[in-house]
Parts: structure tokens; C-alpha cells; sequence
């Protein structure tokens, strides 16, 4: 347990820039753009006669707002959390998407695999420390930032009201910060089980591909897909291509998108329902329900033993 704790403290130095300074910056970037927005909606508000310099809303008293109001300003709230840690962790998989692709091929390429093959550490731990990187320690980062990221928008949204004449308060207790915050956290492992797929399917082709495995890792699941519709196409086999597409190649390459879990939970209606409702832990959990999403993780696991194998067959050749 020791080892592989420093196997993933390696990976988490080696690769620090992707996992903790892409997100940072994202969260940064977005931050200016929100400061900048609001600066620029408070200068255009008082030009337009808007916000005088007291900065109360012209025609607006704050003690006009009906409690459906500030229901919705605090729905409004909860969405700028959620909003808030998608975006990182969308950013998230894309680095994680790389990181996998070359996590196996790197060491190779350079040769550094044959000074960690000389230690006594296993493929096996050496692959699992990288898995639980990509499903549990890149997920956290990104969940951490993005919320904390979502709480800066809010403390923002707040002062504006505030200096616009409303209770804070109010709003703060319209939303749900804290209780947005656990969901989010508490949905990571349900992300990790439904991005095994493509985890594995990348890190196999890591394992096996002698150059260009970004290549590979794409090509051939494409070339799948194409194969399929043309045999659907004319006849030959009773094959789906759209089944295909949507519940194989995408699942090889895409399951590291955010809510990757919703194909496969009753979570899946948009219309009339607050932010709390979408990340309701019993609705998106019920994906665990879904012979689909188990199908998913035993064929990462097949192809992540794989990528086990290969490792050393690749070493010794």
C-alpha cells in the first residue's frame, strides 16, 4: 500500500502541471472574464441612466422581489456552482484523455522504463497508480478547484447585490452552496466507474502502440464504426450503426466527459428542474442499476489487464 501511494504521488509530481495548473489557470481565465463582464455591465447600467452611483436599479426596490423570485435567484446560484465545476472538469478530461495516451508510451519512448523496471515495484501497481490518478486524484483536483471556483462566483454575485441595494442573505439562503458542494463531491466515484472505458481502451493502446498511439487510439475504433454502418448499410449483417456509435465508440472515446453517468441513470429529464433535482445522488446513482455501465467497467478492466501484459511483453522485446 505504501508503494503504490508513492507510485501515485509520482504521478501527481510528474504530471502536477496537467492536473492542478491547467484547471487553476481555466478557473483563473474564467475569473477575470466575470470580473470583466460585471465591470462592464456596471459602467454601461450607469451610462444608460440604470445604476446611479448609489447603485440601486432604477424603478427597482430589492423589497419588491416575491419569494419566487429569490427562488429562482437562488436557483440561478446553485447553477453557477455546477456550471462552474463542469467547465473545470471538462478541462479535466481533456487532460486526462492525454495523460492516459501517453502514460505507458512516454516511459518507453524515453527509455525511463528500464529504471523503473529495475525497481521492485510491478506492473500492475505501476498501472493501478496511474488508473487511480486519472479516476480518483485528477477528478478531486478538478472538483476542488471548480467548486471553489463556483463559491468565488457567488461571494462576486452577492457583493453586487449587495452594492445594488438587496440582502445577501437572502440570496445565501435562497441557494444551496454546501449542499451543491457534497453532491458534486459525492458523484466522483460514479464518474470513475462509467470512465474505466475509455481509460482502459487509452492506456491499452499506450501499452501496445509502437509510435502515435493518439492515432491508433482513434482510428480504430472509427474504423469499427465505419465497418458497421457499411455492413448495416448493405444488407449484410443485422447490425446497428447508431447502437454502435453511441454504446461503443463513444464509450471508448468520450466516457471522460462530465456526467458521463446520465445515459445510464432515470436522471435524464432537463425540463422544469433545479440544480439540486439533476444532481439528486439516489436519481444519478441509479445508474449503478444499468447492465450497460458494468458492461463498460469489466471491458476496461479486460482491457486495462491487457495493458498489464503488454507492459512487460513490450519491455522484454
Amino acid at each position: 500500500m505504501k508503494t503504490l501511494y508513492w507510485l501515485i504521488k509520482r504521478e501527481f509530481w510528474e504530471h502536477r502541471g496537467g492536473f492542478f495548473w491547467a484547471p487553476a489557470i481555466t478557473v483563473a481565465a474564467f475569473l477575470l472574464i466575470a470580473i470583466m463582464s460585471l465591470t462592464v455591465g456596471e459602467v454601461m447600467g450607469h451610462h444608460a441612466g440604470m445604476f446611479p452611483w448609489d447603485g440601486h436599479i432604477k424603478g427597482f426596490q430589492p423589497g419588491d422581489m416575491s419569494l419566487e423570485q429569490l427562488q429562482q435567484a437562488g436557483t440561478v446560484l446553485d447553477a453557477s456552482i455546477c456550471f462552474s465545476a463542469i467547465v473545470v472538469l471538462a478541462v479535466m478530461a481533456i487532460v486526462v484523455f492525454f495523460y492516459c495516451l501517453g502514460s505507458l508510451y512516454d516511459d518507453r519512448r524515453d527509455r525511463s522504463i528500464l529504471f523503473w523496471e529495475s525497481l521492485p515495484i510491478s506492473n500492475w501497481k505501476t498501472i493501478l497508480s496511474k488508473v487511480l490518478s486519472a479516476t480518483v486524484v485528477a477528478p478531486v483536483i478538478a472538483t476542488v478547484i471548480g467548486v471553489l471556483f463556483g463559491l468565488l462566483l457567488l461571494v462576486l454575485g452577492l457583493f453586487t447585490a449587495m452594492f445594488h441595494g438587496f440582502n445577501a442573505w437572502h440570496f445565501l439562503i435562497a441557494a444551496h452552496p454546501i449542499q451543491v458542494t457534497v453532491e458534486i463531491i459525492a458523484l466522483i466515484p460514479l464518474y470513475a466507474l462509467c470512465a474505466l472505458p475509455t481509460i482502459g481502451w487509452l492506456m491499452l493502446c499506450s501499452a501496445w502502440s509502437r509510435s502515435m498511439p493518439f492515432l491508433w487510439a482513434l482510428v480504430i475504433p472509427l474504423a469499427s464504426n465505419l465497418i458497421v454502418w457499411w455492413l448495416d448499410l448493405i444488407g449484410l449483417l443485422n447490425l446497428n450503426a447508431r447502437w454502435y456509435l453511441q454504446h461503443v465508440t463513444a464509450r471508448l472515446l468520450f466516457a471522460l466527459r462530465p456526467a458521463n453517468w446520465l445515459q445510464f441513470s432515470s436522471q435524464v429529464q432537463f425540463d422544469h428542474v433545479t440544480t439540486l433535482d439533476l444532481l439528486n445522488l439516489m436519481g444519478n446513482y441509479s445508474a449503478l442499476a444499468s447492465p450497460e455501465l458494468w458492461a463498460g467497467v469489466a471491458a476496461g478492466i479486460v482491457m486495462l489487464a491487457g495493458a498489464i501484459w503488454l507492459r512487460r511483453w513490450r519491455t522484454e522485446t
